[in-house]
């Protein structure tokens, strides 16, 4: 009699953590927004500033992981959330595990009407190991904003 009630319950535990990602990806698509919002009320340079600070809203935090990146539209890192040693970085052809120019992808997908989402492989600073993430990335104002979790 119990066992019939096993599979179900290993089923609903395993879904778990894909029923998590939906909210993730909508909090990462709504903290590009309010990036790109500040920066249309504050200007770019306080927009930037703001990304880069360790202390400002769109910077990672200890439990909360979700940062903002900005790119210009060549590849330049303009912005990052969570490694300033990136600023000034042409990255446009660097490639994942897979080969897969995710750079270009992202500033490509984020320069549709509404912007999109770019599915690609990094490490992930948690686990220390190769994982799938995916990105939503937004143009506005010649810079493509841009936040990703991780699958």
């Amino acid at each position: 009699m119990r066992h019939h009630l096993a599979i179900p319950a290993l089923a609903l535990i395993l879904a778990l953590p894909l029923g998590a990602q939906p909210a993730e990806r909508a909090k990462a698509e709504a903290l590009v927004k309010e990036g790109i919002a500040f920066m249309k009320a504050n200007g770019k340079d306080a927009f930037i500033a703001e990304v880069q600070k360790g202390s400002g809203r769109f910077h990672a935090k200890p439990g909360n992981p979700l940062y903002l990146f900005v790119y210009d539209l060549n590849g330049v890192v303009v912005a990052h959330g969570a490694e300033a040693n990136l600023l000034g970085v042409n990255r446009l052809n660097v490639k994942d595990p897979d080969g897969k120019q995710y750079i270009k992808e992202n500033l490509a997908v984020g320069q549709k009407k509404g912007g999109g989402w770019s599915d690609y492989k990094r490490m992930n600073p948690d686990t220390r190991k190769i994982e799938q993430k995916t990105s939503f990335c937004l143009a506005d104002n010649g810079l493509v904003v841009g936040c990703g979790i991780y699958k």
